[in-house]
């Protein structure tokens, strides 16, 4: 519980202060009347605003996948679910997770559920995480979630970690170059259309070196007004991603991405079929495993599919078949969901399928971060030879004529 420092005046109109740990600053102004004292000043202490600045920082995910293995091991190992909050948060190391579990504890000691407790730290608790922990709180597999998703966690840092290693080469190289070439479009450029102005009278300018110096004009005369413009557009989409109607059209768009698309839309769909198929297996009706599972997959679209399902499974169909309509499961998925149906061993099949789907997306995103960096690196060697070729082919050209 915080503490607030307060500057109170008593009944003689003499000046009293002090410290009072309380739930806000009415608990303390209450408490103060109660003692005939009238508030002239409350404000959180120092100690609890400097608590209050960590408790709202970020905490690196590879802090957050060991609270998550360690939670599930002290669980397999019978410890309680609130001592072993009280022990990780005692054994924390890093300031800003030592009060976000403190919270945590505090509030699954007043009878709150764990998700709903981590639900209240966003910055720490992804939605897929919260949502996990709910199917497992459900499910009564909480320990078996919490090691699934510390694997899923480091597993997403090892390839953001090999993801910056292999672009941060040929990011750097861009910047550069782009700083470069930027500053020869918009200064070193034009000293040359007095030379090709002769070549362009005639029309004996090739396309490169016009395009070229339109692009110089263009960069000269608007360049400030296209940043301004650029930044308010990505102002605009940030505000945009934080509403629900947003993040909807993102988690869409992340799907039809060329490519990455379906690496996205893969493991979504391996992460519910792994939670249902658990589900399944640990005896929780299928209509209520479905309904849980759906947010397991971080995708709004894909949930949304699936509450659809859920409710024509709801009807007495099949879940193979509204899957189906809904055009976002692959074909074989859907066919292999049938056929567990049919044979009356769904969870089993969903699981494999699960496991499946992650085996080939990971060699998939593997092939993908190697292929990033040559990309990269051709992009810009195509930018840098463009202006090369447009300042160079008029002067081969005037060269041949001569």
């Amino acid at each position: 519980m915080p503490e607030f420092e307060y500057v109170a005046r008593d009944k003689s109109g003499q000046e009293v202060t002090g410290v009072l740990p309380a739930g806000s600053e009415m608990e303390v102004a209450t408490h103060l009347s109660a003692q005939q004292l009238f508030p002239v000043r409350i404000e959180l202490a120092e100690a609890a605003k400097s608590q209050q600045r960590h408790a709202g920082r970020r905490v690196s995910a590879r802090y957050v996948a060991i609270f998550y293995s360690q939670l599930a091991d002290l669980l397999r190992s019978g410890v309680p679910l609130l001592r072993a909050l009280d022990l990780l948060e005692r054994q924390a190391t890093n300031p800003a997770l030592k009060l976000v579990l403190r919270d945590v504890r505090d509030q699954v000691a007043d009878g709150m559920a764990l998700a709903d407790a981590m639900r209240r730290h966003p910055k720490v608790f992804t939605e897929l995480a919260v949502s996990m922990v709910r199917a497992g709180e459900e499910g009564s597999f909480l320990e078996d979630v919490l090691k699934r998703v510390a694997d899923f966690t480091e597993h997403q840092e090892d390839l953001k970690s090999r993801l910056i290693g292999s672009i941060a080469y040929p990011a750097f190289l861009l910047v550069i170059g782009s700083v470069i070439v930027t500053t020869m479009i918009v200064w070193f450029v034009p000293k040359f259309e007095p030379i090709f102005a002769r070549m362009e009278q005639r029309g004996q300018l090739p396309w490169a070196t016009t395009a070229l110096m339109t692009l110089s004009h263009n960069l000269g005369r608007f360049g400030a007004y296209f940043l301004i413009a650029v930044a308010a557009g990505l102002i605009f989409l940030y505000r945009y991603a934080q509403t629900e109607e947003g993040k909807y059209f993102l988690d869409g768009l992340k799907l039809k991405i060329q490519g990455a698309g379906a690496i996205v839309r893969s493991l979504a769909i391996a992460r519910f079929c792994r939670i249902l198929g658990t589900l399944l297996q640990n005896g929780v009706p299928i209509l209520q495993s479905i309904r849980i599972a759906k947010d397991a997959t971080g995708n709004r679209v894909l949930s949304r599919a699936i509450a659809e399902a859920a409710d024509n499974v709801q009807a007495g169909k099949s879940l193979a078949k509204p899957l189906a309509a809904s055009r976002q499961f692959p074909e074989d998925v859907v066919e292999m969901i049938a056929v567990g149906e049919e044979a009356n061993n769904l969870e089993q099949v969903l699981i494999d399928i699960s496991e499946n789907m992650e085996r080939r997306t990971y060699r998939q995103l593997d092939l993908f971060v190697r292929l990033l960096e040559p990309v990269m690196l051709m992009v810009m060697a195509g930018v840098i030879l463009f202006v090369v070729a447009g300042l160079l082919l008029p002067i081969l050209q005037s060269s041949s004529i001569l």
